[in-house]
Order: structure tokens, then sequence, then C-alpha cells
């Protein structure tokens, strides 16, 4: 959160420049892929648990969301050089990481799940269970995840020179063609009943018919991606220009308008370029004996639990994500001396939302201070639901001050 609010104010970075004084990125990244790999192994196994019926699954949802967090933080301080550097070999891991999540995109699967997410909030319907809920919230937050990974990849695409990362991105996933895919598809745009939406900010937002031309933020990072990995000499070395890579980039000649390139003047230089492959046919890449690095956080975190994944959901079933009130009392504390709302909010993209029917709110609980609503009346519906979360919430706040008043 801090690191964001710097970048965002042009203030010095000074938690960048801790990470990547301790040698941290690497742990970053790590940690990044440990949840990945027990979003995909071990929560699907958990959720289908009979005994698994979680009073409360605040826990659960720190995970699922733990993942976004370590995004969200790489992708602000990825935008600088020496962080890609500090990363050090986790670089490779980060690749296939971004290659994951990008090819995923791509199939269109996580804007099923958000799209899902969205009609659930529309109808109000009743989610059967609370971990039902929770695969959801996962399937809508995974769209977002993905959306960072472009961010990243584009970051690392900038800086790195490293032959072993360019290789890993041109020769192994071939992330031209998987850049060209996602230029194709536009997952971050879409029709709904006749209006053009596209995913700014956080959220679905309709574009007015005179913006629809208007690059994004996530157009110009997948464009920008592009012109890094075609027109680098290191790259252009590497990559094997065959008639299905060739036939794949030439697709981009229909996107490059006069339009786009008034937005992004680089891209008259990718426009001649696919112009002259166009009419050539680039010698292949010459068969060097290259000693190369390759990524082992996820083979390694996979290897080491391999068919202990129902033993590991059980044991965190028992252990882990079902805590008494003392430990949710005491994870409040923590929460509430950690993390500061007025900051918080300054970093929100659009206005607090009602808790009971997710309209615009401008009045908070005047307990907990963490709750919005629109009308006393979503507030009297909402409070048996908020209820619990409130009291603790307030005990808490309560607790920090008689502290620091003694």
């Amino acid at each position: 959160m801090q690191a964001i609010l710097n970048a965002s104010a042009a203030h010095d970075e000074f938690v960048k420049e801790l990470l990547v004084s301790y040698g941290k990125i690497p742990v970053l990244v790590h940690e990044l892929i440990l949840v990945e790999v027990w979003k995909q192994k071990v929560f699907p196994v958990l959720c289908q648990l009979q005994d698994f019926n979680p009073k409360n699954t605040f826990h659960l949802y720190m995970v699922i969301h733990h993942e976004a967090t370590i995004i969200n933080l790489l992708e602000t301080i990825m935008f600088h050089k020496d962080s890609c550097e500090a990363a050090d070999d986790s670089v490779l891991d980060l690749v296939d990481y971004c290659h994951r999540k990008l090819t995923l995109m791509a199939s269109k699967a996580t804007r099923e799940g958000v799209t899902t997410h969205d009609e659930h909030n529309l109808t109000g319907k009743a989610v059967v269970s609370s971990t039902e809920e929770l695969q959801t919230q996962s399937a809508a937050l995974e769209f977002e995840i993905s959306l960072k990974a472009v961010s990243v990849l584009r970051y690392i695409t900038d800086h790195t020179e490293s032959i072993s990362v360019i290789n890993r991105m041109l020769c192994t996933h071939n992330m031209p063609c998987v850049l060209v895919q996602l230029i194709d598809c536009c997952p971050w745009s879409r029709c709904s009943k006749g209006e053009v939406e596209k995913y700014t900010n956080g959220r679905w937002q309709k574009i007015p018919v005179e913006d629809r031309l208007k690059m994004t933020k996530l157009d110009g990072q997948v464009w920008i991606s592009l012109y890094n990995l075609l027109l680098k000499e290191d790259c252009q070395r590497k990559y094997d220009f065959n008639n299905f890579n060739k036939n794949q980039l030439l697709k981009l000649r229909g996107f490059l308008t006069e339009v786009l390139i008034d937005q992004l003047p680089n891209l008259v230089e990718l426009q001649r370029y696919l112009a002259h492959l166009a009419v050539t046919d680039p010698a292949p890449p010459k068969k060097e004996l290259v000693l190369e690095q390759i990524p082992e956080m996820w083979n390694h975190i996979v290897r080491e639990n391999s068919g202990k994944w129902k033993a590991i959901a059980k044991y965190q079933v028992k252990e882990t994500f079902n805590p008494s009130e003392s430990d949710l009392r005491l994870q409040a504390q923590r929460l509430a001396q950690t993390y500061n709302l007025d900051v918080m909010e300054s970093l929100l993209p659009e206005k607090p939302k009602c808790g009971s029917c997710g309209t615009e709110a401008a009045k908070r609980c005047s307990r907990c201070q963490g709750e919005w609503y629109c009308h006393r009346e979503c507030q009297v519906k909402h409070w048996p639901k908020h209820k619990k979360a409130c009291q603790l919430m307030t005990e808490a706040t309560e607790k920090i001050q008689r502290e620091l008043n003694n």
C-alpha cells in the first residue's frame, strides 16, 4: 500500500529501495508462486471437504487475496531497472508465472469468472455456502491478477538483458504469439447490451463513442512488450520467424492504424518492421550451445508436495482456517494497527459502495467505521451479517485506543 502511494505521488520509493537492498524480491516471487500453487492444488480440495463449513472465512480470503497483493507490489517496483536486476534468477520464475496468467487470460477463462461475479452482484442471488462465495471471488480476482501480469511482463522486457530470460520468453514460451492473441481477443474490452465496456481501474466502465478508439493502459503495455521483443537486436537473433510465427505477427498490421500510432508514435517502427517482414523470410536462428538457467520454484514446490494435497487441505482446515474467537480478535487488532483507513481510501479508484445493495454510498457504520451504506434501511437490513465483524473491529479499535492512552 505504501509503495503504491509513493509511486502515485512521485515521492521517494523507500519500500522499493528496502526490498532491493535486502534482496527480498526473490522472496516475493516465491510467495507469489506458492500462493498460486495453493490456489490450484489445495483450495479446490479444501472446498470439497464435507466437514469444512467455516463460521468465518476471513483467513481464507486473506490467503486468496495474498496473490493479488504481491502482484500489485511487483507491478509497482518492477517498473525500475534495479528491481529487475535485484530479482536475479527469480525473473525466470516470474516470466513463467506471467506466461501462465497471460495464456489463461487469452483463453477468456478469467473473464468468464469476473463476468459471473458481476452478474451475481447485480442479481443479488444468494450463494449456497461461504466456500462457494470464496470460489466466485477467487475467479473474479484471477482476472485482475492476470491484468497485472501483463504490466510485469512489459517491465521485464524493458529491462532484462539476460540471455536465459530472453530465450525463455522467445523460444520456450513464444511470448510474441501470446501477445498477438491478447491484441486479437482483447479480454479487457467487451460489448454489453449494445454498449462498449473496458476494464479500467478495477471495474468495467462504459466507453463513450468518441473514446472507443482511445488506447487503454493495458493496450499500451501489450504493444510496448511486442515492440521490445521484436525490435531489440538480441531478441531478433533468438526468435524463430517460421511460417506460423510470421503469419501470427503479420496479424498485427491490421491493428496498427493511424489513430493508434498517433497515441504511441514508437509503433511506427514496429509497423515498418512488419512491412519488411511481410516481403522477406528471415534466416532461422543459429543453433548455439547455450548453458541455460531454468526456473525452479514451481517445480520444486509441486515436486515436494506431490500426493500430499488432500493431507495439506485437511491439516489447514483444522489448524489454520478454523480460528477461535481469541485468534480472530488478535488478527483484527493487528489489521487495525497495520492499515490506515484514510490512506487506503485515498488509493481507491472509485467511491465507496453500499455493503447491502452495492450502490454508491456516503455514510459509514458509526461503530466500526469500516462498512459503507447508502441509506439507513440498507444498514438495518445488513446488520445481521455485519454485526459480528463490527463487534470485532470495534473491540480491537477500543483496545488499541486504551493502550495508546495508557
